[in-house]
């Protein structure tokens, strides 16, 4: 990537797209009580959510359990015997008790522990203790609520409307068309690292939507290795793009990097392992048909660090010449967030590959830490009121049009208007 010496302006076009407002964005939605409310009602309660992949289903009467609490929904995921994966809320029809309490599991019939009322993993009611002593009650009017459910790549969505306004692949557009057939490696397979913080979810998300602030932030971590003094002092992306509600980054990645010397334990963990960054989870020679994809480094170039993909309104995709990772940033109220970062890696078949994978999830952990650290602090400084815009520049593209996209939605009649599908 050739650089203007003066300028340190990389040879590509920008990222901003010339539709999306280039002036200060707004903080209030991100203090905002009752801006908070209406994200609730017309975002969360309108978009399509993602829950996990289907992996995480492996069997047919597998089950998990998630919580959406922006929407005070407790949300209830099967496959069932015919191997359809469905969605309910998790809510017994009679006193309107939780009815699974675990996060995941293996069972085909579900026991309420208040009255043990019975159902099957296809929602149906089964079983309704001394039913005579009832007036007139039927069970096939007693099945759990069902939530709308589907899958696109392997990754489980549900919409919470009683009728969604739009399809799973009318939310999805473009960003669908351009990631189809992607794969997913070792999706089966992941490290978890879960967190309640006390910021606004969009803080949080906008915090790994840029990588302006790597050399400032993480300059013991990443600092050296998705910006480079020489090449790339400021981390400017290789590419940006919208794809209707939902957008992409591609990162840079430091061609030059070695550890330094001092560095026994990275340089133990990396010898003699090509993962493409300090970020890979894997040999990246297993990982050629994720780097071969079109919407993968779209730019094809060789110093390639990341793509940040975030699909609207709070789910990360990232992929590396290493594998993939996402982000779920989950509102709690205004200003707390849950957020889940899941880092996908191969089982490890080597003294030396787990290792690496030991490192990987450390430095993982240093650099969030480092993210969201800054983040509460942030969110602090701007509940002050001491200012009320942000000024964002080019590679903060992703941040600029999510709160472009979130404001479309708020402002919108329906799904369908903010998707400009009507």
């Amino acid at each position: 990537m050739a650089y203007d010496t003066e300028t340190a302006r990389p040879d590509f076009a920008r990222m901003t797209p010339a539709d999306l407002d280039t002036g200060p964005v707004p903080c209030a939605p991100y203090i905002s009580p009752d801006w908070f409310e209406l994200e609730r009602e017309r975002v969360f309660g309108r978009a399509w959510l993602c829950m996990g992949r289907v992996e995480q289903l492996p069997e047919p009467n597998s089950f998990i359990t998630r919580e959406v609490e922006i929407c005070k929904a407790l949300v209830l995921i099967t496959r069932d015997k015919d191997d359809n994966i469905r969605a309910f809320h998790n809510v017994c029809s009679h006193r309107l008790n939780m009815l699974v309490t675990e996060s995941s599991g293996k069972r085909s019939i579900f026991n309420c522990r208040y009255h043990n009322w019975t159902y099957r993993n296809n929602g149906d009611c089964t079983g309704i203790p001394d039913i005579k002593n009832f007036f007139g009650v039927d069970k096939k009017q007693c099945g759990l609520t069902p939530i709308h459910c589907d899958v696109w790549q392997g990754f489980i969505f549900i919409n919470l409307q009683a009728e969604p306004e739009v399809t799973l692949r009318e939310f999805l557009g473009p960003y669908a068309e351009a990631y189809e057939g992607f794969p997913y490696p070792f999706a089966d397979n992941a490290y978890v690292i879960e967190s309640n913080l006390n910021v606004n979810w969009k803080q949080i998300a906008d915090a790994f939507a840029e990588s302006y602030h790597v050399a400032a932030i993480h300059p013991a971590t990443i600092g050296n290795t998705f910006a480079s003094k020489s090449l790339n002092p400021f981390g400017r992306p290789l590419s940006g793009h919208a794809y209707g509600a939902h957008r992409v980054m591609c990162t840079f990645g430091n061609p030059d990097y070695v550890p330094p010397e001092d560095a026994h334990v990275e340089r133990l963990a990396y010898s003699g392992m090509d993962t493409g960054n300090v970020l890979g989870g894997s040999d990246s020679k297993k990982l050629q048909d994720l780097a071969n994809h079109p919407a993968a480094n779209p730019t094809k170039r060789p110093n390639w660090g990341a793509d940040v993909s975030w699909i609207f309104p709070n789910f990360n995709i990232d992929y590396g010449p290493g594998g993939f990772w996402t982000h779920e940033f989950w509102p709690t109220s205004v200003n707390s967030t849950r957020w889940i970062l899941r880092v996908h890696v191969p089982e490890a078949t080597s003294v030396r590959e787990r290792i690496m994978q030991e490192h990987l999830a450390c430095r993982f952990a240093e650099v969030m830490l480092e993210d969201v650290t800054n983040t509460q602090a942030q969110q602090r400084a701007m509940e002050s009121g001491a200012k009320t815009h942000m000024h964002l520049q080019d590679g903060e593209m992703l941040i600029r049009h999510s709160n472009a996209v979130i404001r479309k939605w708020v402002e919108s009649g329906s799904a369908r208007e903010a998707l400009d599908l009507d």
